[in-house]
This record gives structure tokens, sequence and C-alpha cells, in this order.
């Protein structure tokens, strides 16, 4: 028998369970932004600073929200953030790395 759906626009985009998670949510975008904003800048030698940090912070929050998420969609999100944030981490590192020119 085929049951009547109700669409529900009150609730988050993350959140597939009716219940709304803000904390997860923000850790989400936060990964995200993180995780592009090291992947693009890891290409650049003269930005290896910019984007180790971002990488490393991205996967830090990354990390975090995957340990906290509550639905599979901020786990999707987490893990392609994760992901860029750790490629533009790896990027920065191999360019120069956190302190590289900084530190004497």
């Amino acid at each position: 028998m085929a049951q009547a759906m109700r669409p529900d626009p009150g609730h988050s985009l993350f959140a597939t369970d009716g219940k709304p998670h803000p904390l997860q949510d923000t850790l989400v975008v936060v990964t995200l932004a993180l995780g592009i904003l090291a992947f693009v800048v890891g290409f650049f030698d003269n930005l290896h600073l910019l984007a180790s940090w971002a990488g490393l912070i991205g996967i830090l929050t990354g990390a975090y929200g995957q340990f906290i998420s509550a639905t599979t969609r901020e786990r999707f999100a987490l893990i392609v953030g994760l992901g860029a944030a750790a490629v533009g981490f790896y990027l920065g590192m191999a360019h120069g790395g956190l302190f590289g020119g900084v530190i004497s």
C-alpha cells in the first residue's frame, strides 16, 4: 500500500532523520570550505603555508565531524571535505610545510 509523503522543508539540508543538527552542519560547511581552499591553494608553490594550515585544520574538523555525525549525508560531505583537505595538506607539506621559510 502506498504511503502519503509529506514534504518537510523546515529541517536542515543534511539531516535526514527529521531533527536539526546545527553543530554537525557547521562542521560540514567548515570542513568543505577548508578542504576546497587547501586543495586549490596547494597547487601554488608560494602559498604552501596557507595550504598546509588550512588542510590540517580541515582534517581535524572533518575528523571531529565524523566522530559526532548523525546522518549519512553529513558523513558523505565530511569525507569529500576530508579528502580535499588531505590532498591540500600534503601538497602544502611537499612545497614547504607548516613553517617553511618562517622558522629558520
